[in-house]
């Protein structure tokens, strides 16, 4: 995003999918278990995910809620549109009172149904390499030797929760939802599940499916497969370059360039911002698999692609807390005030978005792909989850009044839940990266990473964001040569690092890296301060729209729950896909007026105690975008000059 004035569009998920990608698989994570290494050079490496605990923080907090929802889905029902497609289930009288159904998208009839088990297997395997509990690596185990029974049923590798004729359909072009999207959860689900659970049976199946994608679409005209890539497909692209990367087989990366969409990548290679009113989140996967692409084969088009369409929507698609999308769809930046409605921000294109960073990182070790990172996770990802009932958002919604929305444990099984699963499994995963010589701290979270190759462990403390110091300990058996590199944001004021209570001169500027070279001993301390500040983003087709932020914070005035009816602030199941046109009953008296001067914020806004709550002179009680619960908010304010 540009700091200072933002632009919006979408990325969604809308009557379709959604369009997620599972897990990616980025450089330096899982050695010893590819075949086919990356042949494109890396400025940075990320560590595997078990190598970093989270302390307690609100991000541990999120986890937690997260891993007991996740383990309190029986397998069984889980495993049971499987095994009712394959026809395996048996029970008393058909056992239809055997297993309690699951509802929403995983119902019987959804077309759908299916996807959750796969973002499941993900997460388990996500969780299990965050913990290191073993009931995670039960979990997964479970489910996938159940798979493999259903797999054997069918008979020719295909594995569903529906049947095959649901790919036919979609080859004839005949009506169906999104069919290879679902494929795309199980494949990602599958390989996550030997990468980070060490499942050996998972891959073997998902090798069975590859074979038989293989024989089915290879016989296929390419007039065939235009027609079929128009629906949906999620990553599946992505998911056969890992596939390919696993085993070696030529035939998985046939498949990942069979679903190479030429209308929509194809005017990204001449640098075109030809996005429309495309369904966002259908996109983003489709460039996420361009950015293996380039990884395994050093294609330099993928490359350059990939990253134009970072910047493109960083610079000109995303809003305030870092999503993006309106109704799951891009719309005319230009005109970006006009759309700060009640269904902006779909979760799922913020995950995916945040999976295309690590990738860029990787590549160019750029502080602007940290930020964003910081930005998104905080705003968006941290505030999708209701503390009280671990239950997750679909939407982030800008327009003023409205309230998140959030599933239901039993009858949502939402695209959004999906990624959900998975996004608060893996805080740990982007917080440090790694060079020959130097780690790089990208994000302020309460943590301990494991840096094998040094033998060095780097313990990190801190109350960021309610405070602007965090503190670093070194933990090693013997003195090591090495760079510590402390990100230094954009949103900073001047940097003070202490390293053993000895003051560092700081020569970078914000938006860059502090580079801390030394022998480092066991014991050794540094203390960094990042100064934050009160900032005010308007958007950019009028300046008298604006977001408040502290640092990185979007900040949020608090308007209560006035109006708020049954059965808000969740869902209503019984209704089609409400999300899509929940009435807020935004009261006709609900106040966005905030006089302020731009350029000193900080003169109408002030910090009361040591939380980050602030009020204005008028009365407004303002938070964290991520830290408001059940109750009504204003991101986006009417600003009025004042001198």
């Amino acid at each position: 995003m540009k700091y200072k004035t933002i632009a919006a569009i979408s990325l969604g998920c809308l009557l379709g999918a959604g369009s997620l990608s599972a897990q990616s698989v980025y450089p330096g994570q899982h050695k010893g278990k590819f075949r086919k290494a990356d042949l494109a050079s890396m400025k940075m490496e990320s560590f595997d995910l078990k190598d970093v605990r989270l302390l307690p923080s609100r991000f541990k907090d999120n986890m937690m809620r997260d891993s007991a929802w996740m383990v309190s889905i029986q397998t069984n029902r889980l495993l049971h549109s499987f095994r009712t497609n394959a026809g395996v289930f048996a029970g008393r009288e058909g056992g239809y009172m055997t297993v309690k159904k699951l509802g929403g998208w995983e119902s019987l009839d959804c077309e759908l149904r299916g996807h959750t088990t796969g973002h499941l297997l993900s997460a388990y395997g996500l969780m299990y390499a965050a913990t290191g509990s073993e009931i995670f690596k039960l979990k997964g185990d479970s489910i996938v030797s159940g798979l493999s029974e259903v797999q054997k049923a069918l008979g020719n590798g295909y594995l569903g929760a529906y049947p095959e004729e649901l790919i036919n359909r979609n080859l004839r072009g005949t009506g169906v939802w999104a069919p290879w999207y679902t494929q795309h959860k199980l494949f990602s689900g599958l390989i996550d599940q030997y990468l980070y659970a060490d499942n050996e049976q998972a891959l073997e199946i998902v090798k069975k499916m590859g074979d038989w994608a293989y024989r089915k679409l290879k016989p296929q005209s390419e007039e065939t497969r235009r027609r079929m890539i128009r629906n949906e497909f999620g990553g599946i692209n992505e998911s056969f370059y890992n596939l390919y990367a696993l085993t070696g087989d030529e035939k998985y990366r046939w498949l990942a360039t069979y679903f190479y969409h030429n209308d929509v990548i194809d005017p990204l290679k001449e640098q075109k911002d030809d996005l429309g009113t495309k369904h966002t989140n259908t996109f983003i996967p489709k460039v996420l698999a361009e950015a293996r692409n380039y990884e395994l084969t050093g294609s330099e088009e993928s490359r350059w692609l990939t990253d134009f369409f970072w910047h493109t929507m960083i610079n000109h698609h995303t809003f305030a807390p870092g999503c993006s999308s309106q109704k799951e769809h891009f719309f005319d930046s230009k005109q970006f005030s006009k759309f700060l409605n009640g269904y902006t921000g779909e979760t799922c294109c913020t995950y995916n978005m945040l999976k295309l960073s690590r990738h860029l990182f990787c590549w160019t070790g750029d502080a602007k792909v940290a930020d964003y990172y910081e930005r998104a996770l905080y705003n968006h990802i941290l505030g999708q989850q209701d503390p009280q009932s671990g239950m997750v958002c679909y939407f982030l919604p800008m327009l003023s009044g409205a309230y998140k929305v959030y599933s239901t444990p039993e009858k949502s099984f939402w695209c959004c839940v999906g990624s959900g699963f998975e996004s608060h499994a893996k805080y740990g995963e982007a917080i440090y990266y790694k060079d020959n010589q130097s780690i790089y701290v990208n994000l302020f979270i309460p943590s301990v990473v494991r840096w094998k190759e040094k033998g060095i462990v780097l313990k990190q403390e801190t109350e960021f964001p309610s405070e602007e110091t965090t503190v670093f300990s070194v933990e090693t058996e013997r003195p090591v040569q090495a760079t510590i590199s402390l990100r230094y944001p954009s949103w900073s004021g001047k940097a003070e690092i202490r390293v053993n209570g000895k003051k560092i001169s700081v020569r970078q500027k914000p938006g860059s890296y502090i580079n801390l070279m030394r022998r480092w001993k066991d014991g050794d301390r540094i203390t960094a301060r990042f100064p934050m500040h009160i900032d005010v983003e308007t958007t950019p087709d009028n300046p008298k729209r604006g977001t408040l932020l502290y640092g990185p914070v979007v900040l949020a005035g608090e308007r209560g729950t006035e109006g708020m009816q049954a059965p808000a602030p969740f869902s209503n199941p019984e209704l089609y896909n409400d999300y899509y046109t929940y009435d807020y009953h935004v009261p006709a008296s609900l106040k966005t007026r905030l006089p302020i001067d731009v350029k000193h914020p900080e003169r109408a806004v002030k910090r009361v105690g040591k939380d980050l709550t602030f009020t204005t002179a008028q009365g407004d009680i303002i938070r964290p975008l991520y830290d408001i619960h059940r109750q009504r908010y204003v991101v986006y304010w009417d600003l009025e000059a004042i001198d």
